[in-house]
């Protein structure tokens, strides 16, 4: 009796195993096939990629991607994800995601670039802020190098933008209060003294405008004319105009603790997470007044809003969920459990 009790007993604990590591493949990724739009949300808690249906607001996979990660971002065909992991500026590495096969692939090394973190796609190029290095920096998928970098000589450069030209990089460097305009520019320099005139070049330069205390969260608006930003330490919002590389306007908004920024695709409204107190502020962009503060929860981070302006997500970091706003009656809608939820992308296939 004894013997067929150790077995049955034996038997239980080898179904609970089978079924624990059953149920862990299965978180990793169930497998299924993705509609052509998906949101990408990470979760620093679980160190997982999870790949989400915007419609039924299931998860759909869970990838696993290093330590503390970040930001993500979808290549234009919507078939790999590129995360960033920060580890406070300490961390080297970029990780690679098959959205089609829903699997990690091969993580890059970034070396010498020290704690990548804002990440861009634009140009067929990846492009990442790396604060740890005070520089930007650019990866080429097609050959998996590092084929462009450009130092700030800032204090944590942070999130990045580039113009659909690619001839404008945009950051912020949240401890030197400012926000880096890069521009490839054409230089004619100056004839020699012997009467000798060099020929004109093209060369990568940077403009400085100084903004809000703590400023890290950015958006260029959708007609490209100017840049928002908000000031972590001072609630100030900094708007810029790109055209004239200068200050357009402060505005003594008490964002305090403002976390990230974004337009509404149609240019309408504005909106800032508070990572102090997990209030999501929209803004009227033409008026630039305070429309409507909304509690999303404790502390509110990324923010990812829809084509048509309709709802926005917001990466609710110490709630472990990615809130759902109605822009259209600025309420919260709805939930999504996502474990120290925080950087947001759309990956959008044909």
């Amino acid at each position: 009796m004894k013997t067929v009790s150790n077995y049955r007993g034996l038997k239980l604990v080898s179904s609970f195993l089978l079924s624990a590591i059953f149920s862990m493949a299965t978180n990793v990724s169930y497998g299924q096939s993705l509609p052509a739009k998906t949101l990408l949300a990470l979760s620093k808690g679980d160190h997982i990629l999870a790949i989400i249906d915007p419609t039924t607001f299931n998860v759909l996979a869970k990838v696993p991607v290093g330590n503390d990660p970040h930001e993500v971002i979808a290549s234009a065909d919507g078939k790999t994800a590129y995360v960033t992991i920060y580890g406070g500026g300490s961390l080297h590495e970029l990780d690679v995601i098959d959205l089609v096969a829903q699997k990690a692939l091969p993580a890059l090394d970034t070396k010498p670039f020290m704690g990548p973190h804002g990440i861009y796609f634009q140009g067929g190029k990846v492009w990442f802020s790396v604060e740890g290095s005070k520089t930007v920096a650019r990866l080429d998928p097609a050959t998996g190098k590092f084929d462009w970098c450009f130092g700030t000589g800032q204090d944590r450069t942070h999130m990045v933008y580039v113009s659909p030209n690619g001839k404008n990089v945009y950051t912020t460097n949240v401890a030197s209060g400012s926000v880096s305009i890069i521009s490839d520019s054409l230089i004619k320099p100056r004839p020699f003294p012997n009467g000798f005139t060099p020929p004109n070049r093209q060369q990568w330069v940077q403009t400085l405008i100084p903004v809000g205390n703590g400023s890290e969260g950015f958006d260029v608006s959708p007609d490209g004319k100017f840049l928002w930003t908000a000031g972590a330490d001072d609630g100030i919002i900094t708007i810029i105009d790109l055209a004239g590389k200068k200050v357009a306007a402060s505005i003594k908004a008490k964002v305090e603790g403002a976390n990230r920024l974004k337009f509404s695709p149609d240019g309408k409204l504005v909106l800032i997470t508070s990572l102090r107190n997990g209030d999501l502020f929209i803004f009227d962009a033409t008026s630039r007044q305070l429309i409507k503060t909304i509690s999303t929860g404790h502390g509110a981070a990324g923010i990812l809003v829809d084509d048509d302006s309709s709802r926005a997500f917001i990466g609710c970091t110490e709630d472990n969920y990615v809130a759902v706003v109605d822009l259209r009656s600025l309420s919260v809608s709805g939930h999504i459990a996502i474990n120290g939820a925080d950087g947001l992308a759309w990956a959008l296939r044909p």
